[in-house]
């Protein structure tokens, strides 16, 4: 299935332990690039998240943020006193006044030392868990996102190419009557030039100028080619370097067209050619 290389998808949650949202952005690139941006205390599932990114997404600038905050209620815990190390704090400051007279205690200050008290912290492997559970939604979201933008995509590259097709008849049609105009032009040449030529060498004249307009070859090259771009369409994995691919193909083949015409009709058809090529292109750039 297409899919398109731009797109956005946001899921958010709401938990005892705070508010959690994912954002997921993506632009077109001709190769995968990741960028995730963590709330510090998750900074540890940065490479788990771009193993996941990797595992569903080929192609694209991709953008993954993560915005965290913790409840009020979840952020006021109860404070945990160590006794044991304030006992020992309160001795040696007994210790300091009664050998050197010297000391006086702070409550503030003493509650201030490293390790006397804390508060019970959040269960992180917990939430990171629910953090990681809640990105899948959201890259489900995102693919179907892309998706539905990839069939949009593909309606265009499907017009284009029955206008490909189109093209190719036309030219087709003209082509016997442009060697006839083309044979009655070169004999009124000779005509006008009082040039009279052996049959042989006429017919080996014409025959050259026959080669030389012939663009038959490049009208099947064409159609095969229009073949080939619907058969990649329905394949069922990123076809976007594919495509890419095969509109050079389809620019070789217009601009020979193009160089060996000398009708106005072919001309046209050719540089309509061009035209729709171009805008296969142009949406092609933004296909996975």
């Amino acid at each position: 299935m297409i899919r398109s290389m731009t797109a956005y998808a946001r899921k958010e949650v709401n938990q005892p332990w705070g508010n959690a949202v994912w954002e997921i952005r993506s632009v077109n690139q001709r190769y995968l690039e990741t960028y995730i941006r963590l709330p510090e205390q998750f900074r540890a599932l940065e490479p788990v998240i771009k193993e996941r990114l990797r595992q569903r997404l080929t192609r694209g600038k991709v953008e993954c943020v993560l915005r965290f905050d913790v409840d009020p209620a979840a952020a006021q815990q109860a404070l945990i006193i160590n006794k044991a190390l304030a006992e020992q704090i309160l001795s040696a400051v007994d210790w300091l006044k009664q050998d050197h007279q010297v000391g006086e205690v702070n409550p503030i200050e003493l509650l201030r030392w490293p390790g006397v008290i804390s508060a019970k912290g959040q269960d992180l492997d917990m939430i990171s868990t629910a953090l990681l559970a809640l990105l899948e939604q959201t890259l489900d979201d995102f693919i179907e996102v892309r998706e539905r933008e990839g069939q949009a995509l593909e309606a265009l590259i499907v017009q284009r190419l029955n206008g490909i097709t189109g093209e190719v008849d036309k030219i087709r049609q003209h082509m016997p009557s442009i060697l006839v105009w083309q044979k009655e032009r070169l004999l009124a040449k000779l005509a006008e030039a009082n040039v009279e030529l052996e049959n042989n060498r006429l017919e080996q004249e014409l025959v050259l100028m026959a080669q030389r307009l012939d663009v038959a070859e490049e009208l099947d090259r064409l159609t095969t080619h229009v073949k080939e771009t619907f058969a990649i369409l329905k394949r069922n994995e990123a076809v976007g370097r594919r495509l890419d691919f095969m509109m050079q193909e389809f620019n070789r083949e217009s601009n020979t067209i193009g160089s060996k015409s000398i009708n106005v009709d072919i001309t046209n058809s050719a540089i309509e050619l061009k035209v729709l090529i171009e805008q296969m292109r142009e949406q092609i750039q933004n296909i996975e």
